[in-house]
């Protein structure tokens, strides 16, 4: 495993390309993750419209600008991201359910 340069000691423009890989790896090994609980939360419920719950968007949204601003990275970039991947989520749940039904 190679040792996280931090940004200050990164001397040219390859190394930041390094580290943004890194990081861009491991958050594809994260949402892949994330996706797994997604799959089974959409096992779980029984018709479509149990995917999108506002209330329970809300609250996230509400976590992740907090976590953003304590991080001191942009609230808005956050929530965008979230709103972006919770929207396509919901439509996965749908899709799934839905097909189910359709067996």
């Amino acid at each position: 495993m190679t040792a996280i340069k931090p940004p200050a000691d990164c001397a040219d423009k390859e190394d930041v390309r390094k580290e943004l890989d890194r990081i861009d790896a491991a958050l594809v090994t994260l949402f892949a993750e994330r996706h797994t609980y997604v799959t089974r939360m959409a096992e779980l419920k029984n018709d479509p419209h149990e995917a999108f719950v506002p209330e329970r968007i809300e609250a996230i949204i509400k976590k992740v600008r907090k976590q953003a601003d304590s991080l001191h990275l942009d609230e808005d970039q956050a929530e965008l991201i979230w709103r972006t991947l919770i929207s396509w989520n919901v439509n996965y749940e749908k899709g799934i359910i839905a097909a189910r039904h359709k067996s």
